[in-house]
């Protein structure tokens, strides 16, 4: 049975993709900051007769936890088959460039950026055990430094300047990782979820969770032709699923 770990599970789509790696039949260790919200979410699906997932408490943005978490999860498995960072922040909006608080960019920055790195590094050990080793990045299309550039993209406007800075951080950190890591049977991507409604954007956008789960699924389970060092975006490419960088 494969493993995964899933940052910041607890809910939304996170939670979302939890269920259906199981229902895959992948054994899930459901990452989440809160320990009582961990267990009740892990609860939650074991009330749907989906039995095999514990939690994990990970806090990206503490170092102290992610050891923890290394610790813990290297004491129950010696293989990580699936590293999932969805753990993610936008720090409030508006967000412009010149009026963002610089505390705003590094809290930001510190989850959506710095968490990702320190969390698989810490993790990589454990991944290199498996004979096919997947790592997802979750994004955002506000992350793609072309379209924002591009007046006639549909999402032109929306700009963010903490949030849209560490996505396009964090795609450039996928690229690099995957380029390290291309001579090695990994499959590291970046993934879009889309404009979906969560109390991330407090409902507002068209997506639904499942959809947006079932994105980041499909990265996860590659096979061993799949693409790695890819930005995938339904929602900004929908002919291709390749979202311009």
């Amino acid at each position: 049975m494969k493993t995964v770990l899933i940052t910041g599970a607890n809910k939304s789509i996170g939670f979302e993709t939890a269920r259906q790696l199981l229902q895959n039949g992948y054994y899930v260790y459901l990452g989440s900051r809160d320990p009582q919200k961990g267990q009740q979410a892990v609860d939650q699906l074991k009330s749907e007769g989906l039995k095999s997932v514990e939690p994990i408490t990970i806090d990206v943005d503490n170092p102290d936890s992610i050891k923890a978490a290394r610790e813990t999860l290297g004491s129950r498995t010696a293989v990580l088959d699936v590293l999932i960072n969805n753990a993610g922040i936008s720090g409030g909006f508006p967000q412009t460039a010149l009026d963002a608080n610089i505390d705003m960019f590094r809290q930001v920055f510190e989850t959506n950026l710095f968490g990702v790195i320190e969390t698989t590094q810490a993790f990589v050990d454990l991944l290199r055990q498996s004979q096919e080793p997947r790592i997802v990045n979750v994004t955002s299309g506000l992350g793609s430094l072309t379209l924002h550039n591009d007046p006639s993209w549909k999402y032109y406007h929306v700009k963010g300047a903490c949030y849209t800075a560490s996505k396009a951080a964090l795609n450039a950190y996928t690229i690099v990782l995957a380029y390290e890591l291309r001579d090695t049977p990994f499959k590291v991507n970046a993934v879009d979820p889309g404009y979906t409604a969560t109390d991330f954007n407090h409902h507002s956008g068209p997506g639904t969770v499942p959809d947006a789960a079932a994105r980041l699924v499909k990265a996860a389970t590659l096979g061993p032709d799949g693409p790695t060092g890819q930005f995938f975006s339904d929602d900004n490419a929908p002919d291709t699923g390749i979202s311009p960088w």
